[in-house]
């Protein structure tokens, strides 16, 4: 009997092998299908967060940096003298120019003044006269009263007397108050210096027509005193509680190279000028050796004093439409949120605020167009910006 040479496998392995090469492709097939809903899921995921507005943010520097404010000022004389006429007349002389050094109470001009001369002659005059009549009442009312105790007179005439005498002497001193006031005002003829100062301005010469107080016109002289001088300026109004009266500062004049003066915090207006937003401020300066001339210009470098360091942001951070001024932050969920702010100095790049964030504040550097409380942003560079793996186009079953 012939061997078989080909043994026929059994139906039991056949089945065995079967189950198993399904169970084989049901498992690459499953695997397949999630990979591919996970490849699905993270391209979604990818595509929602580049959809996402990327932004790059920064926290407000609190860099402790110079505190002073340097500020555009003017010197002044501390004390300053338009000096103008009392009397009318014509300049006799003048016996001061521009530059002179003057005491308090030294001639500076003087002027001829005839109408005046006349005017006080003839008050003399009149006073003499009303004391001369004043002296006739006085007697003859002390001869009437002799006669009195004789009933020569009455004591109607008597109380006539007694009153005309008093008309008389009221008439001497009117006449002798008149004598006085234009002998004072004779005395304006001699201008002189009221302190001890500088003749800064001489707008008068010899035979020039002087008209009494004249204000209209140029003051005859200008009379400074220069040993101190007055430095104002003009500082922002959030930057006043900062400077201190009694503060130190630094002033700098054109023609002096690096040089600086020191000066002190004199005085404060105490106020706000509504145009400006501005007080002014009052410094005083030592000048003895009258290097440093009233009326120029200086700049003032003030020293502050402040509570605690300010906080700066980028210029470009900065966003100004109908809701104010305001600063686009990011918050712990990511989102917009806007702040409003006050500018305390624009230093160009730089700006420094008076309030409105804190120094942990996340600050969008430059915030894009259309952004709303509340939006969702990507922050540049806190994840790795990973594109997700393609998904397979075919699953080999």
């Amino acid at each position: 009997m012939p061997i078989d040479q080909n043994p026929r496998v059994s139906p039991k392995k056949l089945g065995l092998f079967g189950a198993a090469g399904v169970c084989v492709a049901a498992f690459i097939v499953v695997t397949g299908v999630a990979s591919r809903e996970k490849s699905s899921a993270d391209l979604r995921t990818w595509t929602d967060e580049q959809a996402t507005p990327s932004v790059a943010v920064m926290h407000p520097d609190a860099r402790p940096l110079s505190p002073t404010l340097e500020l555009p000022g003017r010197l002044e004389a501390y004390s300053r003298a338009p000096i103008y006429a009392r009397v009318s007349g014509y300049v006799k002389n003048w016996k001061a120019d521009i530059g002179a050094q003057v005491k308090a109470g030294q001639m500076l001009a003087q002027i001829d003044a005839p109408d005046l001369d006349q005017q006080l002659l003839q008050a003399r005059a009149d006073l003499l006269s009303a004391q001369a009549s004043a002296e006739l009442s006085a007697a003859t009312l002390e001869r009437r009263k002799t006669l009195l105790s004789s009933n020569f007179v009455s004591h109607q005439e008597i109380d006539e007397r007694t009153a005309d005498l008093a008309n008389k002497q009221a008439a001497v001193k009117a006449g002798q108050a008149n004598v006085d006031r234009l002998e004072a005002l004779s005395s304006y003829k001699n201008i002189t210096a009221p302190f001890d100062g500088v003749v800064t301005a001489r707008n008068t010469d010899v035979g020039a027509l002087i008209n009494a107080g004249a204000s209209t016109a140029p003051a005859m002289f200008v009379v400074s005193d220069i040993r101190k001088l007055r430095v104002y300026v003009n500082a922002p109004q959030n930057y006043v509680p900062s400077i201190r009266v009694g503060g130190s500062a630094k002033v700098s004049v054109p023609g002096y190279g690096d040089e600086t003066f020191p000066a002190t915090v004199d005085s404060s207006s105490h106020s706000v000028d509504a145009n400006t937003g501005t007080t002014r401020i009052q410094l005083t300066l030592d000048n003895p050796k009258h290097r440093l001339m009233p009326g120029s210009y200086a700049t003032v470098r003030l020293d502050l004093v402040r509570d605690k360091a300010p906080l700066y942001i980028p210029a470009s951070a900065l966003l100004f439409n109908s809701n104010g001024l305001r600063v686009a932050t990011v918050d712990a969920d990511s989102r917009i949120r806007f702040k409003t702010v006050t500018i305390a100095r624009d230093l160009g790049k730089e700006i420094e605020l008076g309030s409105g964030l804190a120094a942990d504040d996340r600050v969008i550097v430059a915030p894009p167009d259309g952004m709303v409380d509340g939006d969702r942003v990507r922050v540049a560079g806190a994840d790795k910006d990973s594109k997700p793996e393609k998904v397979s186009a075919n699953v080999k079953g």
